[in-house]
Formats: C-alpha cells, sequence, structure tokens
C-alpha cells in the first residue's frame, strides 16, 4: 500500500435501518366487561394492545358471558386456545350503558353476599339496612370473584351488626342490549376530531407503530351495514396502509341459501374473507370469523409473519358447526365446495379435526383472476405495499437525485429478491422507467417506481388418473 501523508476524508453511505413488521395484527370491535377494569371509563372507545389473557383482563376485563361481551371470545380464541399476540382491541360498551337494579333484601352468609349477575359496577352498588345507608371500604368491601360477579364482604367492626343476614342491596350493571350496529361503525367527533368505533382503525398505527392486518367484529359483521364500513376503513388507513376484514355472514341463514345471501347484501368485496357458519369447541361457541382469524394469524407465524400460504386447510380450535341458534349443522363436502364457489370459508372435519375451508375472497365469483380472488394472494398485495411505505419512508425529503433513485430501486430489490428466495414470491423486480418520470414530475419531487410480483396461487386441486396396468401381471410367472 503507497505511504499517505496529509488529510483525507472518505463518505460511506450509511442507510437507515428500515422499519419492519414481523407479525400480523388483528383489531377486534365490540363490548367488554370494563366493570371489572380499575378504571372503566379509560377501557372506551380505545385502541388497547394486549399480549396475553392477562394483560387483556386487567386492561379489558373477562367474561365468559361472550354474547355480551364480544371481545372476550377473541382473547381467549387468541390467547388461551392459540397462545398468540399482541392482538389489539377496541370496546365500545360505555359506563353509561345501564341498567339500574332497585335495592331489594340480599342474604348474606358468614357476611358475604355474591350478586349473581355479570357487569355490576362497583361505583353503583348501594348497601343498606332501611335506615342506614352503609359505606364502602368502612363497613364493607366489595370484590370481584374469578366468573366475574361482584362478592359483598361485611367489615367486622363497621357499622353493620354482626351476625346481620338480610341488607338492602341496589346497583347498576352494564347493559350489552344498549349497544348497537351504529356504536359499532362509530365515525369522528366534528367538534373534537375524537374518533369511535371504526374509526379508530386510523389510531392504530398512531397509537401502537403497528400496521393492522385484520379488521373483525365477532358478533357483529353479519350486519351488512358493519360489513361494508369494515371493507371500506379496510382500504385506506391513515391514507398509507391496507387491511383485510374477515367477516361473518348470518348463521341463521341455512347453507342452501347462505351464497345467495352473501350476493344479495354485498360481501362481495376483494379485501374481505366471507366466513360462515359458527363453530363449537369444548362447550363454547365462536363465531368463524374469529376461528379463521386465528388461523390466518397462526399460518402467518410459521412464515416470518407473511401471509402468503391460505388459512384454508389448516387447523381450527373447533369440535362442531352449528347455527346462530346453536343447531348442529353437517355440511357435506360437495356443499362446502359449493359455498367455497361463491366466496365462502366454511369448515370441515377430516379424521385429524376441523380444517378452515376455501380459498376466495368475497370478489368470487364475479371476479377470477388471482390478484382479486384468491385470500393469500390479495393478502400479499396488501403486505407488500404496506411494507414498502413502511421501509422507504425514512427516504421521503431526502434530495432527489440519482443516488437516491438507486438507493430506492437496490433497497426495494433487495427485499423483493428476500421474499423470492424464501419462496414467498415466485418472482418480482422494482424498476424506476423514464416513461413514469417526466423532468416536471420529477422537479415537482415526484418519484415513481413500477413494482412487479408474482405470489404463488395455491394447489387447490390435486387430480390423480389411476390406471390399470396390465404389464405388472407377468409378475405372477416370473
Amino acid at each position: 500500500m503507497a505511504e499517505f501523508h496529509g488529510v483525507k476524508a472518505t463518505e460511506v453511505y450509511q442507510p437507515k435501518p428500515a422499519v419492519v413488521q414481523s407479525n400480523t395484527l388483528p383489531i377486534y370491535y365490540g363490548t367488554a366487561p370494563i366493570n371489572l377494569v380499575a378504571n372503566p371509563a379509560d377501557a372506551v372507545n380505545k385502541v388497547i394492545l394486549a399480549k396475553d389473557i392477562n394483560e387483556f383482563r386487567a386492561k379489558l376485563g373477562y367474561s365468559d358471558d361472550w354474547k355480551s361481551f364480544t371481545l372476550c371470545e377473541a382473547a381467549h380464541a387468541h390467547f388461551v386456545e392459540s397462545e398468540q399476540g399482541p392482538i389489539a382491541f377496541v370496546n365500545v360498551m360505555d359506563v353509561t350503558d345501564t341498567e339500574v337494579t332497585a335495592p331489594a333484601a340480599a342474604v348474606f352468609v358468614d357476611g358475604l353476599h355474591t350478586i349473581d349477575k355479570q357487569g355490576v359496577l362497583k361505583a353503583t352498588v348501594t348497601v343498606a339496612d332501611g335506615s342506614t345507608t352503609f359505606e364502602q371500604g368502612k363497613d364493607y368491601t366489595l370484590t370481584f370473584d374469578a366468573a366475574g360477579k361482584l362478592v359483598i364482604a361485611i367489615v367486622s367492626g363497621g357499622a353493620i351488626p354482626a351476625g346481620t343476614n338480610s341488607l338492602q342491596v341496589g346497583y347498576s350493571s352494564l347493559k350489552s342490549s344498549n349497544v348497537t350496529a351504529s356504536r359499532i361503525i362509530g365515525g369522528t367527533d366534528a367538534q373534537t376530531g375524537e374518533r369511535s368505533g371504526l374509526e379508530l382503525i386510523e389510531d392504530v398505527f398512531l397509537e401502537t407503530s403497528f400496521v393492522p392486518n385484520l379488521i373483525v367484529a365477532p358478533g357483529w359483521s353479519h350486519d351488512p351495514v358493519v360489513a361494508a364500513v369494515m371493507v371500506a376503513k379496510s382500504k385506506n388507513i391513515n391514507g398509507l396502509f391496507e387491511a383485510h376484514a374477515v367477516t361473518d355472514l348470518d348463521a341463521n341463514q341455512k347453507y342452501v341459501d347462505i351464497s345467495a345471501w352473501k350476493e344479495e347484501n354485498g360481501y362481495t368485496d376483494m379485501l374481505q374473507t366471507n366466513t360462515y357458519p359458527m363453530a363449537t369447541y369444548k362447550g363454547r361457541t365462536y363465531h368463524m370469523s374469529t376461528l379463521v382469524t386465528a388461523d390466518m394469524v397462526a399460518t402467518d407465524a410459521q412464515n416470518e409473519g407473511v401471509p402468503y400460504q391460505t388459512p384454508s386447510n389448516q387447523p381450527i380450535t373447533a369440535d362442531g358447526l352449528v347455527y346462530a341458534d346453536g343447531t348442529p349443522v353437517r355440511i357435506p363436502f360437495d356443499q362446502a365446495n359449493a359455498l367455497n364457489a361463491n366466496g365462502i370459508v366454511t369448515a370441515i372435519r377430516w379424521p385429524d379435526g376441523f380444517k378452515a375451508w376455501g380459498n376466495y375472497t368475497g370478489a368470487y365469483p364475479e371476479y377470477k383472476d388471482a390478484q382479486r380472488t384468491f385470500i393469500p394472494v390479495r393478502r400479499m398485495f396488501s403486505y407488500i405495499k404496506n411494507n414498502l411505505v413502511l421501509r422507504h419512508w425514512q427516504q421521503v425529503d431526502d434530495p432527489l437525485n440519482r443516488r437516491m433513485i438507486d438507493s430506492v430501486v437496490d433497497s426495494a430489490n433487495i427485499w423483493i429478491n428476500g421474499l423470492v428466495g424464501a419462496q414467498y414470491l415466485l418472482g418480482g423486480r422494482v424498476e424506476f422507467l423514464a416513461a413514469d418520470n417526466p423532468s416536471s414530475q420529477l422537479g415537482s419531487g415526484k418519484a415513481v417506481y413500477r413494482v412487479y410480483v408474482t405470489p404463488p396461487s395455491m394447489a387447490q386441486e390435486i387430480e390423480f388418473f389411476v390406471l390399470y396396468d396390465a404389464s405388472y401381471l407377468a409378475v405372477l410367472t416370473a
């Protein structure tokens, strides 16, 4: 090496690390037993991220009454049955959604009385003997048992006489029937800008830095208006990102009628996976959207968070299929395929258990191309678009020179090539073309790139031809 004498400086280009998200994040909308948390008002119309069932209990409460508290179904499916996380939730039930139970005689045994009702709000409880209203914390305490029911315990030495076996107890409790589809849909307050319901999809990335990938509302998405808004919100999150709505079709409909119901009610979008009917597991009843979403998360997790594999033919947590009223339904295999052929994901029973069954988005059968109709292909396009935004955001406002242009092309192609190498894509490339970038546009600070990708379709049909080969008869005389 030649000897150097003097001062020199060498510039080394050091790209900023790309922002990546390696997991699929579902966001669920519904109701939760917020009476069980320390500050119920803090759990209303907020994006709440939970990584396990304990965190869910602490932030939103938990109850086995899934009809009243729909988010608990999702929490149990993801955290308990599938051990997945994190999951995002939005509870729309308010502390004002209550019904009042007037003071009435309550029996105390050994100084204890359990209110046999879910959703009781601690702050509303009154305990009296007809002449005196007693003080919480001094004369009695309130605690929730494991089933979510409120236990009143008489405090020794308080104003309530020892041996008391009857007191007047009144309270207010959450009333889930007050919550309607319009609350799930929500909106934006014109005066304050505060969002509620499905509008809170805009807050997920702002609050958590996670892009929501799946939008789910079990117990609500069989309402065509709710489903339509879910799809609409999935298309342009923060003006940047794209998600996928997992919706339930009406499980009150017979399976021979549900395909027509799906078309008549507009469950026909390419960013929509339609599921049907409902399922049972160990005495619990799940909406199919919950189980298919958990299936998607589990399948993606096996592939580094890349949604290139279909959820179809993957195991779900089910031991039976039912209509909405709990009546068992047995869908023959050919009828399950007929549902698939109308853009409906259902479930079939195979010797090793129940599996999700169906590859088509709601856009099928109106559209036939893979990009709009195959669930994993459609989700891969959303995944690639979202990740291009995340990975190249740091280059916004950099000088628009040749190095910047080549840097985007090079780094995007390296990432795309990685997806190809892992066989998540059959092929792909990123190009900067002069035809897309006239000088007037470049002078205005806009650069356009073309991204070509081919996600793999699934082996949806495998056929064997079985023939009789008489030449093998020769073994009899060999």
